[in-house]
């Protein structure tokens, strides 16, 4: 056997067999029926069941809970991982996001506790038959994102589910039926209860996918992108470049284009009452998107790294030499920075395509000649002086001026004796 894991769905079919087996009634729910009526191959498939918690770890004794108030088990098979959850009904949502209590119940109420229609839906892993309490295949095939029952309500429990269903509606190419899209618009201005984390986990699950234009597009006409990223709503933004970027485009570079294209550098208006308006430089941006999504460090060295860098790249390597190029081309951020400038359909893009030729040619960054202790060896202590000789000794390497060790020390050698100019 090659030890590769068995097929989500296998996976998840021998899970309800098993529960089938034991007596208890067992469907695949939500995303999984979802994506394969649209067509979609599902990443995963959960099963819901009448099965509670302890029927659960009692037929499968090495089952993992990881939200047994709420009925959720994870149970392994073939390599994968699927979770196991008991139908359930909800009580009141005090804190936005989770129900006071929970009362385990059938298939048709845990579809009514859900999200949106074309989340409410089970399938019968052995006839495939579709259980549709909800009306989501209807919706489905109108192509439409419907809230379960009052969209007031259901946003109400978890405002989250604004999000969301901009995320769901930009994904599958949904319209977003009236009565939702107005209860989005009147609670956009307030994520209260929603975690920072949890908004930015799906910033990174819009951003990440080649419809993140339009997940953008609609997080700014229904006013939620100025709450979701902590600063004041932009009456015109420029997607363009958003819109331009290429389909595997990383987080990072989506979320550097959606920030020029709020207008990072410009003068915008007041965060909060009483603020007066600023022009915020990117850094100054930078932060403010790192607290408001929780940022990791790599995310956020990487965003601020693209935006500092792309101006320079503008302003400097039409007229730098070969050394500055093969800098600038070597400095965190720059195939980010090029990607902007692509999507913008800056001249500079194709200019630096050409120019990369030669230098990739022979080397972007070669590890240097000369090092700090071969000018220790030389009789120099370190200093200010030291990073001027090591910088032009490199330069004098990118440039091709030096070809072996030999030659860069020869340079080095006459540079440090020659007299230190004021």
């Amino acid at each position: 056997m090659s030890g590769e894991p068995i097929a989500p769905r296998e996976a998840a079919a021998w899970v309800a067999r098993r529960l089938r087996e034991s007596g208890f009634r067992a469907l695949f729910a939500g995303g999984c029926v979802r994506d394969r009526l649209m067509g979609l191959d599902p990443a995963d498939h959960d099963v819901a069941t009448d099965a509670t918690p302890d029927d659960i770890r009692r037929t499968f004794p090495r089952a993992i809970g990881v939200g047994e108030a709420f009925g959720v088990m994870l149970v392994r098979h073939g390599g994968r991982t699927v979770e196991v959850a008991t139908f359930r009904a909800d009580a009141h949502y005090e804190d936005g996001r989770r129900p006071t209590s929970v009362r385990f119940s059938d298939d048709r109420e845990d579809a009514l506790r859900r999200d949106f229609t074309i989340n409410g839906l089970f399938e019968d892993p052995e006839s495939g038959e579709v259980i549709d309490h909800v009306g989501g295949r209807e919706d489905l095939a109108a192509r439409v994102l419907r809230a379960i029952g009052d969209p007031a309500a259901r946003l109400a429990e978890d405002r989250l589910r604004t999000l969301r269903a901009v995320r769901f509606a930009a994904r599958f190419g949904l319209r977003v039926d009236p009565a939702t899209d107005a209860a989005v618009r009147a609670v956009a201005h307030d994520l209260g209860g929603v975690s920072r984390e949890r908004i930015g986990n799906e910033l990174r699950r819009m951003l990440s996918h080649p419809t993140r234009a339009r997940a953008v597009e609609l997080m700014e006409s229904m006013r939620l992108a100025g709450p979701a990223l902590g600063e004041a709503a932009d009456p015109s933004p420029d997607l363009a470049r958003l819109s331009a970027l290429p389909a595997g485009a990383p987080f990072e570079e989506a979320l550097a284009a959606w920030m020029l294209g709020r207008g990072a550098g410009r003068p915008h208006a007041p965060s909060c009452p009483g603020d007066r308006p600023h022009a915020d430089d990117s850094a100054a941006r930078c932060r403010r998107w790192r607290e408001a999504l929780i940022l990791s460090n790599d995310e956020s060295a990487a965003l601020e790294a693209t935006l500092a860098l792309r101006p320079r790249l503008v302003a400097e390597w039409a007229a730098a030499d070969v050394p500055r190029r093969k800098r600038l081309a070597a400095a965190a951020g720059f195939a980010a920075a090029r990607a902007l400038l692509r999507a913008e359909g800056h001249v500079l893009a194709a200019a630096i395509e050409v120019d990369l030729v030669p230098l990739v040619a022979e080397g972007i960054a070669p590890p240097p000649f000369v090092t700090g202790d071969d000018l220790v060896a030389l009789g120099l202590r370190p200093g200010p002086r030291f990073r001027t000789l090591l910088d032009a000794a490199y330069d004098r390497q990118l440039a091709g001026a030096v070809r072996t060790r030999a030659e860069a020390l020869d340079a080095l050698r006459r540079a440090a004796e020659a007299p230190e100019t004021r």
